[in-house]
């Protein structure tokens, strides 16, 4: 049986993107650049990893990975799949969210549509 490994977002700049979600997420964080992962990048010519194409974050206990790879498209359209996050204060969580640089999209009586820095939706419902 099929076990969930990841979630994978396509992105214009993976570093910024992978940062709002890490910051958004409880226990989420940023996988850490040791001197070889700098040196693989640097050999693919990838001075800093600001500029890494692929970015990882990581739970710090059980939960799916994180992962923000560099896509040449744009995005187009509705997203076909999204994360639902939950939250006891769903307006303190979202003003939070909002200065992180998530948008609101639509309020609805169950939850909230929002959106991260390039408009990858996803819902805030209260826990």
């Amino acid at each position: 049986m099929a076990r969930l490994h990841d979630v994978v977002f396509d992105c214009a700049h993976p570093a910024s993107v992978a940062r709002f979600w890490a910051a958004a997420l409880d226990d989420y964080a940023v996988a850490p650049y040791d001197e070889a992962e700098l040196a693989r990048l640097r050999s693919l010519g990838i001075d800093s990893a600001e500029d890494d194409p692929t970015v990882l974050v990581e739970p710090a206990s059980g939960g799916p990975r994180l992962w923000f790879q560099l896509v040449p498209e744009g995005k187009r359209g509705k997203n076909r799949v999204h994360l639902d996050l939950v939250a006891v204060d769903p307006e303190a969580e979202i003003r939070r969210l909002s200065a992180l640089g998530a948008t609101v999209r639509a309020r609805y009586e169950d939850h909230v549509l929002l959106a991260d820095p390039e408009d990858n939706e996803f819902c805030l419902v209260r826990d």
